[in-house]
C-alpha cells in the first residue's frame, strides 16, 4: 500500500511571497539580478583569462591583510 502525503495548511508558510496567490513579486527584478550576476561573472572570467597574474595578486593581498590582523 502506498502512503500518500497530505497537503497541509502549514505547507503554505514555507512558500515565498511570489508563490502565494495574489502576491506577485516585482516583475523583472529577478531577470535583472540574473543578468547582473552573469555580467559580473563573465567580466571576472575575462579578467582572469586576459591577466592571469590578477588572482595571484589578489590571493597575496588577502593573505597579507589577514596575517596583519593576526599580529
Amino acid at each position: 500500500m502506498t502512503h500518500r502525503a497530505r497537503h497541509d495548511e502549514r505547507e503554505d508558510s514555507l512558500r515565498t511571497s511570489a508563490d502565494l496567490p495574489g502576491r506577485d513579486a516585482v516583475p523583472g527584478r529577478g531577470e535583472f539580478l540574473e543578468f547582473l550576476g552573469l555580467t559580473l561573472a563573465a567580466g571576472a572570467f575575462a579578467l582572469i583569462v586576459a591577466h592571469p597574474e590578477v588572482p595571484e595578486v589578489l590571493v597575496h593581498t588577502l593573505a597579507t591583510s589577514t596575517a596583519g590582523l593576526v599580529h
